[in-house]
């Protein structure tokens, strides 16, 4: 970790020296970094508040974003995965949907919704459908068939049959999925709060940039990227925590 910050700082350094005084460097934007995070919980009104309050408001709109996808990806997912039929008539409109850019998505929250800040959550919930829809769906598909046979030998119960067979096999593939849906979840907000405007890290950056104010806007990045890989970090964990055996 410190050779990478070191490596960073270098290049970091590099660039402040060919592009000159447009771009600050990483000396004094350490200093406006410190100042940020020293008191990062004030609130003086609508358009002035602390770091930690924005990043808080932004780690909502993903938590809730987030949940929502998870428990419409999974359930999706094994149908796509479980069921040769479904597949064929459900996979065409995960292909078309996936890859249109989240942003895309903002005016339809925003008519179907009628409020910025949850319009932006509906972002974040399209965005971070795919990969666990997509994951999942190859986790159920990917079952040997000698497990599915054992399963039909012994007479598994649906229930059993998926305690047993199908929860085994998928998890380390779902939570993978689940992982990169948080992942892009947090990606996807900060651009969705710059449209939506309020508070949010998203906006935050935004603001800086319109003040001229780079010390902050890379600030803002440097928090951005440690509040994403502690995202990261935590899923990993839940992950091995939750890690099933594979079935023999």
């Amino acid at each position: 970790m410190m050779a990478a910050a070191a490596i960073l700082g270098f290049i970091w350094a590099m660039a402040t020296a060919t592009v000159g005084d447009d771009l600050p460097g990483p000396v004094v934007t350490m200093k406006t970094f410190l100042s940020l995070i020293s008191d990062p919980f004030y609130d003086r009104g609508p358009n002035d508040k602390g770091i930690g309050l924005q990043l808080a408001a932004s780690l909502w709109r993903v938590f809730r974003g987030f949940a929502v996808g998870t428990v419409v990806a999974i359930p999706l997912g094994v149908l796509l995965g479980a069921n040769a039929v479904t597949r064929r008539i459900l996979d065409p409109i995960v292909q078309v949907l996936r890859p249109v850019s989240p942003l895309a998505w903002f005016p339809i929250g925003l008519v179907t919704l009628k409020s910025a800040p949850d319009a932006a959550v509906f972002v974040v919930f399209i965005t971070s459908l795919w990969p666990t829809v997509i994951n999942t769906a190859f986790g159920v598909s990917s079952i040997p068939q000698s497990h599915r046979n054992v399963a039909r030998v012994f007479e598994f119960s649906p229930a059993t049959y998926v305690r047993r067979v199908m929860l085994p096999h998928s998890l380390p593939h779902i939570l993978v999925g689940l992982r990169l849906s948080l992942g892009i979840a947090w990606v996807v907000i900060v651009a969705a709060e710059m449209l939506s405007g309020g508070t949010g890290i998203g906006f935050y950056v935004w603001d800086a940039w319109n003040a001229l104010d780079l010390q902050r806007v890379i600030s803002a990045i440097l928090l951005i990227g440690i509040v994403g890989l502690l995202l990261d970090r935590m899923v990993s964990i839940i992950a091995r925590r939750f890690e099933y055996p594979e079935v023999p």
